[in-house]
């Protein structure tokens, strides 16, 4: 297997904690763990929204929480495709959102929340140092598996989809921050000086 370039023979050069919440980005081992990380953790966030959305109520509830578990689930197949741009939409979309629920809750940034912003910024942390690789320092490129329906979903669907949804995702997520910025801080129409 190592001989046909199918297995990884460059082991990852962290331990299980360090390489969830910081790795060391020093190969290409370690960019498709963190990037295959990211996917799950985008999916999972996404799934939770989504089901968090219909069992607190139908109507515009449902319909925000199918548009975030969208947002999400494509940022989720930008960061395996080691977009910076959705590693970093992911992130700041989850910390406004912990934000909104702070101020309209007080209950904003949980410890799951905390942990999945950290699982989320070292995401975009792994995607930026791996784009100052050149590429012969990166070493050869990983194989991408399609054995298990999680290979297909995980390597698989993000090399298919990317190419054709990513101007879609720019724009979902451009909206998500927009929307969350304007909840964080909503736009009051000015008041005139002059009373009657």
């Amino acid at each position: 297997m190592q001989t046909l370039g199918l297995s990884n023979s460059t082991p990852r050069t962290d331990g299980r904690l360090k390489s969830l919440l910081w790795p060391a980005i020093h190969n290409n081992v370690d960019l498709d763990s963190v990037t295959t990380q990211g996917f799950w953790l985008c999916s999972f966030v996404g799934t939770v929204t989504l089901i968090f959305s219909f069992l607190n109520g139908a109507g515009l509830t449902a319909a925000i929480g199918c548009f975030e578990a969208v947002f999400y689930f494509l940022a989720g197949i930008g960061v395996r495709m080691q977009s910076r741009i959705a590693a970093a939409g992911a992130f700041t979309a989850y910390l406004l959102g912990g934000a909104v629920l702070q101020k309209y809750t007080h209950q904003g940034f949980s410890i799951p929340r905390l942990i999945f912003l950290a699982l989320l910024l070292s995401n975009v942390r792994g995607i930026w140092l791996s784009a100052t690789w050149k590429a012969a320092e990166s070493g050869p490129p990983i194989v991408k598996l399609s054995e298990t329906w999680r290979d297909k979903l995980s390597d698989q669907l993000p090399a298919f989809l990317w190419p054709k949804v990513r101007i879609f995702f720019y724009i979902v997520a451009a909206v998500e921050i927009v929307i969350l910025l304007l909840e964080l801080f909503p736009i009051t129409p000015a008041t005139s000086g002059l009373s009657a």
